[in-house]
């Protein structure tokens, strides 16, 4: 492309400033950032002035009918997802779309319908598997060294870890708690690791008590219990078309040590990953030589300065060469659903069907 990618902003507060554009900002080659839209003037300017981005808008439609953009971030609060992506992929304009996809798996059926049908790119941010640690380990499992994983334990466990600011305590704009927020990231490493088999259904359970307790500290400062509308604790066992099984477990607050891992088990090997980390505890191989137990960690996992500029430039270079995105839009409609599905199952106490279909 002789050109550089025309990109705008759509929701320009701290995901956007600190993730999205500075990894539009890395690649000044490729793309450049003409527009940033948010709803509240103030917080547009400021984005625009601290990257040099020449216009701001208070509306996207408008943005998107003045500007002749290739791309487009969105990275408003969960509920505002859906509508500015369908617009900006219905006018022709590649989106990446920060997790999750939507509130809801119907919300996310509709981007990725419109994606279809506009022929245009819908990645989500999802970014973890970019980070150094997953890129070894998936080129190491793609290798066949780990034969097939049948089962993994998924875990995003936070002691006193509730984000007091923003939307993430607010069901109503958040679409849930810990779940949809880290669960969904430690979720998509291990699907992304197993080959994103597909869920047929999902037995899950959530709780609410500690996040509504006034009387627990909390590491990120204080915040009002009685706003708390979403789970403190999730747990849930997903089963897929292939019969691996997947045993998730995310919290916000929790009598237990932080955890942020998953562990695979195969039947060549075993592997237990931080995907957060890159020195020698960042993955461990669990195999067997000569009848012999082996627990390796890998010396070359190589280093990665920041996964969010990872993912950008993902997105940026699959707009340039035409190809498909690593994280499509569909992987994002696979974990509403299983999220759908746990807390459905967490009112009704049975295992719920997992719909992908769109």
């Amino acid at each position: 492309m002789s050109k550089k990618l025309r990109i705008g902003i759509i929701g320009s507060g701290g995901i956007a400033q600190g993730c999205h554009m500075r990894g539009y900002a890395a690649v000044p080659e490729l793309a450049e950032i003409v527009a940033v839209c948010d709803v509240n003037e103030k917080t547009a300017q400021a984005a625009a002035d601290k990257f040099d981005v020449p216009t701001v808008y208070t509306d996207y439609n408008e943005m998107l009918a003045k500007e002749e953009l290739d791309g487009v971030s969105v990275a408003t609060p969960n509920k505002f997802h859906k509508d500015p992506t369908i617009a900006a992929l219905k006018a022709g304009v590649n989106v990446l779309c920060e997790k999750p996809l939507g509130m809801n798996a119907d919300e996310c059926r509709e981007m990725c319908a419109a994606a279809r049908d506009a022929g245009k790119i819908l990645q989500v941010g999802l970014q973890s598997r970019f980070a150094g640690a997953p890129v070894w380990l998936k080129q190491y499992i793609d290798a066949g060294s780990m034969g097939d994983i049948y089962y993994a334990r998924a875990q995003a466990i936070r002691r006193r870890g509730v984000p007091g600011w923003g939307v993430f305590i607010n069901k109503e704009l958040q679409g849930g708690g810990p779940l949809i927020d880290i669960g969904v990231h430690i979720l998509d490493l291990t699907l992304a690791m197993m080959g994103y088999p597909k869920p047929v259904s999902a037995f899950g359970k959530t709780w609410d008590d500690l996040g509504k307790n006034p009387d627990l500290w909390n590491s990120w400062g204080d915040y009002d219990r009685t706003k708390f509308t979403v789970e403190d604790f999730a747990v849930a066992l997903i089963k897929f078309d292939n019969g691996a099984v997947i045993s998730l477990e995310s919290t916000f607050m929790a009598n237990g040590p932080d955890v942020w891992e998953t562990q695979l088990y195969g039947t060549k090997a075993g592997a237990k990953i931080r995907p957060g980390d890159e020195g020698k505890d960042a993955i461990t191989i669990f195999t067997e030589t000569n009848r012999q137990l082996m627990d390796i960690s890998p010396a070359n996992i190589p280093h990665v300065e920041s996964a969010h500029v990872e993912e950008v430039k993902a997105f940026v270079n699959a707009i340039i060469n035409g190809e498909p995105t690593p994280v499509p839009g569909e992987n994002g409609l696979i974990l509403n659903a299983i999220f759908d599905a746990i807390y459905k199952s967490s009112v009704t106490g049975n295992e719920e069907k997992v719909d992908v279909t769109f």
